[in-house]
């Protein structure tokens, strides 16, 4: 299993809860290698490696996790020798029942992802949870670094990037495994204001990815500089001095029990 940390985003507590998720919840040995720029905090049972360069110029004007396309290369000295595929697993990611499956499911040679949810229609992956053969497509990193602002700005996200680049195209985990928490988890407005959000039955993750993040959603707040636990009227009334009114509207959110019993080492 490997992880990507890099800048100050999340913290290493994030990376040792991720690790201790996983080692709760699969049977058998478990080797967690986490790329980083910063190893300080570390648990010792994982594997902390540098984080290889990009290898050519980071994309200016599109948002996207564009040094995660690293992963792709033919040769990654953390992953040297390794055999059979690698799941890979974003930091804001709650594990919440065992995931052996996803180390076993389907064909090794096959990449492995979620459905894009922001865009049911399209048949787009999302690279919160995949699995890959490592050193086996090499091209996907290879197309980005012969032209990386282009295929930013024509793709927008590394996600979509991977999705249409895969020689033979990729394929999705069964559709209950992987939730995402906007998505799946959260009530549709204005129930949040009232009603926490749930955990799917059959999940076996819950994603983050694009905020909020699990550790916020513990203090019942959306964004890293909101203060703890909020009030309903509280966050009605800054509302009024907020630069997007209604999404801030649509953000707020209770604490649920289900990520502090599992979002922890």
């Amino acid at each position: 299993m490997i992880c990507v940390k890099w800048g100050k985003g999340y913290g290493s507590e994030y990376a040792n809860r991720l690790y201790g998720m996983a080692r709760r919840n699969t049977t058998g040995p478990l080797r967690f290698v986490c790329l980083t720029d910063d190893p300080t905090g570390l648990r010792p049972e994982i594997d902390a490696f540098p984080l290889p360069e990009l290898g050519c110029e980071h994309p200016q004007r599109t948002a996207g996790k564009w040094r995660k396309q690293v992963l792709w290369g033919a040769d990654i000295p953390a992953l040297t020798g390794l055999q059979g595929p690698v799941l890979f697993v974003d930091l804001d990611t709650v594990i919440v029942a065992n995931i052996d499956e996803y180390f076993t499911h389907g064909d090794p040679d096959r990449v492995y992802l979620a459905r894009n949810w922001s865009k049911p229609l399209h048949r787009l992956g999302q690279t919160s949870v995949f699995r890959y053969p490592v050193g086996r497509y090499p091209e996907v990193l290879e197309k980005f670094r012969a032209d990386p602002q282009g295929v930013a700005d024509r793709e927008r996200y590394e996600q979509h990037h991977v999705t249409h680049s895969v020689p033979g195209g990729i394929d999705f985990w069964p559709e209950d495994w992987t939730r995402h928490f906007r998505f799946h988890c959260m009530p549709t407005f204005p129930l949040g204001y009232f009603v926490p959000g749930r955990l799917p039955a059959k999940a076996k993750m819950v994603t983050f990815a694009g905020g909020p993040n699990p550790g916020d959603i513990q203090l019942g707040r959306w964004l890293p500089h909101q203060r703890k636990f909020p009030t309903r009227w509280e966050h009605l009334r800054a509302t009024l001095g907020a630069a997007q009114p209604l999404r801030h509207l649509r953000h707020y959110v209770l604490p649920v029990d289900w990520i502090e019993q599992h979002w922890r080492e």
